[in-house]
């Protein structure tokens, strides 16, 4: 799958999986399928994810493991017997344990499907990234889409009295909508947008010539956070049963006032 990652757009690689997955939303998949349309990138992208996918679901199939995965399921096997051998259990136990079934499957030479979905499944244990890293890669190609598309805003105006009720109808909740122009963050308008499996609200800020996207959705409350994603600066906070994730290119001081100021005229 390197070569697979290499392909097509980065951008747009979020959408493509959810794409083939059939999960899109019918504004996002219509959205997709014009960009696939003009991008032969994605389209063999597409392709290779689709092939792929079929190989590994095909069923009679013996496979082999990578030697790599292989020598690591070893190696924790030794760390396990070498465990058990200075500290011997006190009585009898019924049942092998996982990693020796484990080490009875890799002693073969050939694999049943069995023991191909096992490799499979510590080998993408190994590589399947957080749900926070998955979600920070849906946010920074929001962020990028957003102003690649011409679809930076659905109601442009720095009026938040219009912002605000605009997302009636629109989401499941009511997000905050703050005039930050005395602070420096003028608000530029609102957009739904698509991240986590649900629609959620975008409001943009600008930062002299820097553009600023706050996602905001209801979930329980998690503890603040900030990174750094692919060169963007990321700032997470919740307040009020919901989660704010903000992005930009803007100097990571700059994204912490933002956040500050934020947070502070919502309270107020």
């Amino acid at each position: 799958m390197s070569e697979v990652l290499r392909i097509g757009c980065p951008e747009w690689r979020v959408l493509l999986h959810g794409f083939v997955d059939g999960e899109l939303a019918a504004p996002h998949a219509s959205r997709f399928q014009d960009h696939l349309a003009a991008c032969p990138g994605c389209r063999a992208e597409m392709d290779e994810v689709r092939a792929a996918r079929k190989v590994i679901h095909q069923e009679g199939v013996k496979w082999r493991p990578p030697e790599a995965l292989r020598a690591q399921v070893l190696s924790m096997l030794a760390f396990e017997e070498s465990a058990a051998a200075s500290h011997p259990p006190q009585r009898p136990q019924p049942q092998k344990s996982a990693w020796r079934r484990a080490l009875d499957l890799f002693k073969q030479w050939s694999f049943l499907p069995a023991a191909a979905a096992l490799a499979a499944s510590l080998f993408l244990f190994a590589i399947t990234p957080s749900q926070t890293l998955v979600l920070q890669d849906e946010i920074l190609a929001s962020h990028i889409r957003s102003m690649m598309a011409d679809h930076l805003t659905d109601v442009p105006t720095s009026d938040q009295h219009t912002v605000k009720p605009w997302f009636n109808g629109k989401i499941d909740f009511s997000p905050p909508v703050m005039d930050l122009v005395k602070d420096g963050f003028p608000l530029v308008g609102g957009r739904v947008d698509y991240l986590g499996g649900r629609a959620v609200a975008a409001l943009v800020y600008h930062r002299n010539r820097h553009v600023i996207n706050l996602f905001i959705w209801p979930a329980n409350s998690t503890a603040q956070t900030a990174a750094v994603h692919d060169g963007y600066n990321m700032e997470q906070w919740s307040d009020g049963g919901l989660v704010f994730w903000a992005i930009s290119d803007v100097a990571p001081g700059e994204l912490v006032r933002f956040r500050d100021v934020f947070r502070s005229a919502s309270k107020g």
